[in-house]
């Protein structure tokens, strides 16, 4: 099974519709069997993960809030009443969605980590999605938020293998990550990804260079919980610009992996 985690830049600028796009042309190009969607957007009728479910011919579920902050008041009109929130993209049906709401003390709005069966005809498997704090001044947010994902992840029902799609704002090396690496492995070393490949890069014009704990490091993950019994069989990165213009800020990460 094909695995893909991407921050995807909700309606951010430059240009949502046409990053959407490419988006979109990448995944068809990866042809994911599940995909877990950060900076994802939702209105009342749909998500962006339902839109990409639906091009691809796929399952879709969307849980909000997530961070960043949604932009008050909206830099254009198409943010206006938009939320942004996290999804999951599934080539086999997704059941038993559950919310869970990370821990915060600074901001005045949580965010929440999506967590599903994913129904494979052979084997279920659990799958959680979730962004991470990232502002230096609220570290502590953010080691409470990654602790939080490493319970979440280590308590997953037995019936199979869990996996955590995530932005996490942190790399291997952060103290961030230690929670998670305490419970989980790595499918990026697992597969022989490359030690210094970064998924917010600084190549990237309309980088967060001001995000100083983040840029140039590989911040993006798909983990798997430690004693699953997963092979994976490579990892890489993608989101190249299509037709001129990078699909977003992040690149993806993809895990190809068998199950037990």
């Amino acid at each position: 099974m094909r695995f893909v985690t991407w921050n995807v830049l909700w309606r951010f600028e430059p240009d949502w519709r046409a990053r959407e796009r490419g988006i979109l042309v990448t995944l068809g190009r990866l042809r994911p069997d599940v995909v877990g969607l950060q900076e994802c957007w939702g209105t009342d009728g749909t998500s962006q993960a339902h839109v990409v479910a639906e091009r691809l011919g796929l399952h879709a579920e969307f849980l909000a809030p997530s961070l960043p902050p949604v932009p008050v008041p909206p830099e254009h009109p198409d943010q206006a009443g938009v939320s942004m929130g996290v999804g999951l993209v599934s080539r086999w049906p997704i059941h038993g969605v559950t919310r869970h709401v990370l821990p915060v003390s600074h901001r005045q709005v949580a965010p929440v980590a999506l967590e599903a069966e994913v129904r494979h005809p052979d084997a279920a498997f659990r799958v959680i999605v979730a962004a991470t704090e990232w502002e230096p001044a609220y570290a502590a947010d953010h080691l409470a938020q990654t602790t939080r994902l490493a319970e979440l992840l280590a308590a997953a029902t037995k019936a199979g293998p869990a996996f955590l799609l995530a932005d996490l704002n942190c790399d291997v090396t952060q103290p961030e990550f230690a929670p998670l690496a305490a419970v989980s492995d790595d499918t990026w070393e697992l597969g022989g990804g490359g030690p210094d490949t970064v998924t917010l890069s600084s190549v990237v014009p309309f980088a967060p260079l001001e995000a100083v704990k983040e840029i140039d490091r590989r911040v993006d993950h798909v983990l798997v919980r430690r004693g699953d019994g997963v092979t994976v069989h490579g990892a890489s990165v993608a989101g190249e610009p299509v037709d001129g213009l990078f699909p977003s800020d992040h690149f993806a990460v993809v895990a190809d992996v068998s199950l037990p």
